[in-house]
């Protein structure tokens, strides 16, 4: 209860001086939230992210990101990812972050979000937003674990008003030579200004990821960021910043363009494919 107060403390203060009810979750921050997208709608990302430390900085783009909603209350998800690993090279970090600048196709991130209680006007809602990453990336050059990995989380969310806040923790299992099993979690705060603009703050925390990573040793960060929406609801560019408050230092940036739509009942994957061609 000290860590949610303490989460809460801190996002209220943040946001307090921004003074319409478009509210989303997840990407481009990194704490998520449990509601899936409506059945038979559609969300793709085009984006660019970068998460570094001292001993290395990880870069993606491009990435791909879309998301169906395959049934009531759970949705479908899969990231195509390029991206790089630029090693400090420094031997004060050894034997960590040593080896060739590298870029190239990275693992590929499936994904089904599940709510399994909704919200009402007392209660938050839950849900899990289980993860499997697929080997696809090159072990050899550092742009792929080399084996499946996966993320296990519980989250919830309650809003209120123009207002919403989201969070929870989970569990990464990576069964690889120099990678660690860790825990992880965040807690987000976000409102909605006016009706071109939604900006909230988050507290991240994870927990050390192995030596085979940028995150040699744990941290909790603290982000900031949004979503300007281009045409509502259809298209928001979304973006957001932040760094280390405790722990080893880390930097985290997002940038990407996103879409939504919805379909008519019978079309399913045909409507989506259909869609985003004539959207290129």
């Amino acid at each position: 209860m000290n860590v949610v107060r303490s989460c809460t403390k801190i996002t209220l203060i943040l946001l307090f001086a921004l003074a319409d009810t478009n509210l989303w979750a997840g990407p481009p921050f990194q704490t998520d939230d449990p509601e899936p997208i409506e059945f038979r709608h559609y969300e793709v990302y085009l984006f660019g992210a970068t998460d570094g430390t001292p001993v290395e900085t990880d870069p993606v783009a491009p990435a791909f990101e879309a998301n169906w909603g395959a049934a009531p209350n759970l949705h479908l998800h899969i990231i195509l990812p390029f991206g790089a690993i630029l090693p400090s090279n420094n031997p004060k970090y050894f034997p960590a972050g040593v080896g060739p600048n590298a870029y190239g196709f990275e693992d590929i991130e499936l994904g089904a979000k599940y709510r399994f209680i909704k919200e009402t006007k007392h209660r938050p809602e839950f849900g899990t937003f289980t993860m499997l990453e697929i080997p696809t990336g090159s072990y050899s050059k550092g742009l792929g674990v080399g084996k499946v990995w996966y993320k296990l989380p519980v989250w919830a969310q309650k809003s209120w008003g123009h207002w919403t806040s989201y969070g929870g923790a989970g569990y990464q299992v990576v069964r690889q030579d120099q990678y660690r099993n860790f825990a992880y979690g965040g807690c987000l705060l976000q409102r909605d200004i006016g009706k071109k603009l939604t900006l909230g703050a988050e507290v991240y925390s994870h927990g050390a990821e192995g030596l085979a990573t940028a995150q040699t040793r744990s941290a909790t960060m603290i982000d900031v960021g949004g979503y300007y929406y281009i045409r509502n609801p259809g298209w928001q560019i979304l973006f957001a910043y932040g760094h280390t408050a405790f722990g080893q230092t880390e930097n985290y940036a997002y940038l990407g363009l996103y879409h939504t739509w919805g379909s008519k009942p019978g079309k399913g994957l045909n409507g989506f494919l259909a869609h985003t061609l004539s959207s290129l």
